[in-house]
Parts: structure tokens; C-alpha cells; sequence
């Protein structure tokens, strides 16, 4: 057995880090955003009710040590993350809508009333807690597309009001 050992640089224990580290960097390259919630303070009910929307809305939702998710995020050069990774920290990455993360873990917040958002990530770019909780208020997809399609479905002859009531506006000004 230790003979084994001497022939890989890494012990079995190592690999096992290492190899984590490289699901977790890989999990982040492959989200459009994630944030870092510390879920102290929830029950073990409320967090499989918790676990439970992340999963309806195509989140997800992973408890990881903050060691390797700390250095996955530094050898995809980001630091700003290393200050949020002490304590709990549950990790909701979003890998189909970039908003269903922050918006669920929000909804959260408001409903369980106990943990809080650290941090986050959007458009590869590191957000702090205010900016997660700006983004959770944007319209998710859904809603813009159903926007849209009322826009789209509006009468012509209003889209022409519209217009030129804009093209008025601009001639006067």
C-alpha cells in the first residue's frame, strides 16, 4: 500500500481535493451566475423546502467546503470571493437562467427569515449582496418573454401610434 503511494505525487486523499477542486471550477465556468448564501439557522425541514425551489427552477443548489471552492475561484483568478467563503456557505448556480438564483435564495431570506446572501456572481463578474438582491427583483425570463409577446401581439396600428408619437417628440425637441 504505501508503496503505491510513493508512484503518484498525490495521496489518495489529494487526488480526491484536487479532483473536486476541478467538478466545482468546472461547475462555476459552466454557470451564467451563482451566489453564496449562508443557510445557518434553517431547519432541516425548510432546508429541503429550500433545496426543493432551487430544484423547480432549474438551480443548483450544493453544500461545498469553502477551502475548494475558494481555490477553484483562484485558479480562475478571482480573489473577491475569499472573504464570503468562512462559515456556512451553500453554493446556487445557475446553469440554465442566470436571475433563478438570486431570486429563489431572496424569496428565501424573506420567507425563513434566518440566513443571509454573502455574495455572487454575474456575467463572470463578482456582485456583493446589494447587487444579488437588485438582481433578484429583475423579471425572470418567463415574465420577459410573456412581456414580449403581449408587446409583440399588441395591435399594429398602436406600435405606429407609438412611433410616431416618438418621432413627434424628437422633431420638437
Amino acid at each position: 500500500m504505501d508503496h503505491e503511494r510513493h508512484h503518484g505525487h498525490l495521496s489518495p486523499s489529494q487526488q480526491a481535493k484536487h479532483e473536486k477542486v476541478d467538478e466545482i471550477r468546472h461547475i462555476i465556468e459552466n454557470s451564467h451566475s451563482f451566489v453564496i448564501i449562508d443557510y445557518k439557522g434553517l431547519t432541516v425541514a425548510q432546508d429541503t423546502e429550500f433545496r426543493s425551489e432551487f430544484r423547480k427552477n432549474g438551480v443548483e443548489y450544493k453544500v461545498l467546503k469553502n477551502t475548494l471552492v475558494r481555490k477553484a475561484l483562484n485558479e480562475l483568478g478571482y480573489t473577491e470571493f475569499d472573504e464570503a467563503l468562512n462559515g456556512p456557505s451553500a453554493f446556487a448556480f445557475g446553469t440554465q437562467d442566470a436571475i433563478a438564483p438570486t431570486k429563489v435564495a431572496f424569496e428565501g431570506v424573506k420567507k425563513y427569515n434566518k440566513m443571509q446572501v454573502k455574495c455572487g456572481m454575474f456575467d463572470k463578474k463578482f456582485a456583493d449582496a446589494a447587487t444579488c438582491e437588485a438582481m433578484s427583483k429583475v423579471p425572470g425570463r418567463e415574465t420577459l418573454l410573456a412581456m414580449l409577446v403581449s408587446v409583440l401581439s399588441a395591435p399594429m396600428r398602436g406600435l405606429a401610434v407609438a412611433i410616431n408619437a416618438v418621432a413627434e417628440k424628437k422633431a420638437n425637441e
